[in-house]
């Protein structure tokens, strides 16, 4: 191993925010409670950082580093620029609202940090040691985040917090369990950990049509059962709505954002790049689950009165139309996936943003009911909300729109016809709980007159965070262009 083969140079970013998030820990340990407020600042200062140092040394090329375990390619870097982004956004929103009920702790931004760390490597993994590594980092920061509040208030509440807790905790681990078991199964079949060598091992097993394959086949079950867990895919999705119901708004928003990108850079890495020979056995796993999801998602969130409990659904849905993207098996599918999971990301960290500037000390605003006549209280934010609402509805002129747009266009494109006209089916039902929180705030009349009040950083984040929804509707080939100069 020479200092050449480590190339540390392109692994500079993470390396940088892991030694913050250790810097934030000890530095915490030392501040009073009244001066908590350097934590925040100081792992805002470090994602900005982090951000610079991704964006001054972008990949021209693929390039490996630490005898080719990371690599750092054209979909990496963009990844790891929108996971900063909204990682960001999520620690301006959740500052006022942990300081609301006294958790304003540093352990928070510590944990944050370090889950972000985690999707950066799972971003840059070329070896499934790495991507299991980084995978279980933030699944293990994630864990405790969730049963956060329960730990740190004197006096315990209610106990969703630990109940979400655990059945995360535990259905994760499951999740984890059949990932490593399918993974040994590669190791066993391929003798390497290595992707690339992994996806010879296929393309020759596949060729030969010997018992080996169906040892691949065989193991592939196990990988899409895991990942279809971690992204709350039908069947697996029994965690969703619990986790995002039990645990602190701040964290659920955490949870249901920036994770998503590097879910998709883990199904990214594992099924096309290193399985990708098997494209036509996967491609069947992936219709049940889109079409399950998508089903299970938009007629089960009718149903809810409880805000994150809806988005959850709303999230099972849209799980359902990156898995379209990507089952398509094509550049346009997989740009068009990424495009998805981008606008989407943005989207949900604007919903959970609005639900924390409704929120105040002893209450949460996580039910429907809480919004009502926020157009009387709040013409700007009830606008902000419209038009969150109808990008996940698929509405123009939001990037929502678009995003559904570009996934249907890659599935007719490989004459899955058929797909495309169930996920229409299920989107036009899904738009009927959309509006319903959009008729909720315009024609309803306000149950609670308190005026809305937050910090600048709030205000101007929320705003951004929305206008940026409309913005890119206008004009999507911004982002679209650069999704697809990922898979060019």
């Amino acid at each position: 191993m020479t200092l050449e083969s480590l190339n540390y140079a392109i692994a500079l970013p993470e390396i940088f925010l892991v030694t913050m998030a250790c810097l934030v820990l000890v530095v915490d340990v030392y501040l009073p409670a009244d001066k908590r407020n350097f934590t925040y600042v100081l792992s805002q200062l470090s994602l900005i950082v982090t951000l610079a140092l991704v964006l001054s040394n972008p990949a021209e090329s693929r390039v490996l580093a630490f005898n080719d375990l990371f690599v750092q390619d054209a979909m990496a870097d963009v990844l790891k620029l929108f996971i900063l982004i909204i990682s960001f956004g999520v620690f301006v929103y959740s500052r006022e609202y942990l300081l609301a009920r006294n958790i304003f702790k540093g352990e928070f931004y510590v944990l944050g940090l370090f889950s972000i760390v985690g999707m950066m490597l799972m971003v840059s993994a070329n070896n499934l040691l790495m991507l299991y590594l980084g995978l279980e980092l933030l699944s293990l920061c994630l864990y405790a985040l969730v049963a956060f509040s329960d730990s740190q208030q004197k006096k315990r509440g209610d106990g969703n917090a630990s109940e979400a807790a655990m059945k995360y905790f535990i259905l994760g681990a499951i999740a984890s369990g059949m990932l490593l078991y399918g993974m040994s199964i590669l190791y066993g079949l391929s003798g390497s950990l290595m992707l690339s060598d992994i996806a010879t091992a296929v393309a020759q097993s596949s060729t030969e049509g010997n018992a080996q394959n169906i040892g691949m086949v065989f193991a592939l079950v196990f990988i899409v059962v895991a990942l279809a867990f971690k992204l709350g895919a039908v069947p697996f999705h029994m965690w969703v709505p619990d986790v995002y119901h039990g645990s602190p708004t701040a964290v659920t928003s955490l949870i249901g954002t920036a994770p998503k990108l590097a879910g998709f850079a883990m199904i990214m890495r594992l099924m096309v790049e290193a399985l990708g020979g098997l494209q036509a056995d996967w491609q069947q796993m992936l219709i049940v689950l889109a079409v399950l999801s998508l089903a299970v998602g938009n007629v089960l969130a009718i149903a809810q009165t409880n805000l994150k409990r809806m988005l959850a659904y709303s999230t099972i849905s849209h799980v359902g139309f990156i898995l379209l993207g990507i089952l398509a098996g094509t550049a346009d599918g997989y740009s068009s996936a990424m495009f998805y999971t981008i606008s989407y990301a943005i989207m949900a960290l604007g919903g959970f943003g609005i639900i924390m500037l409704l929120a105040r000390e002893g209450f949460e605003a996580d039910n429907i009911s809480d919004l009502k006549g926020l157009n009387q209280r709040s013409p700007w934010y009830a606008l902000m909300m419209m038009i969150l609402m109808l990008s996940m509805a698929g509405v123009p002129p939001t990037v929502g729109f678009w995003a559904k747009l570009a996934v249907l266009s890659a599935v007719v494109d490989v004459d899955l016809v058929w797909m495309a006209i169930i996920a229409v089916f299920f989107s036009i039902i899904g738009i009927f709980y959309y509006l319903r929180i959009i008729k909720v705030m315009y024609f309803d009349e306000a149950e609670d007159t308190q005026p809305l009040v937050c910090g600048r950083d709030m205000q101007i984040m929320l705003s951004t965070n929305s206008l940026a929804i409309l913005a890119l509707g206008f004009y999507p080939a911004a982002l679209m262009s650069l999704c697809v100069a990922v898979f060019s």
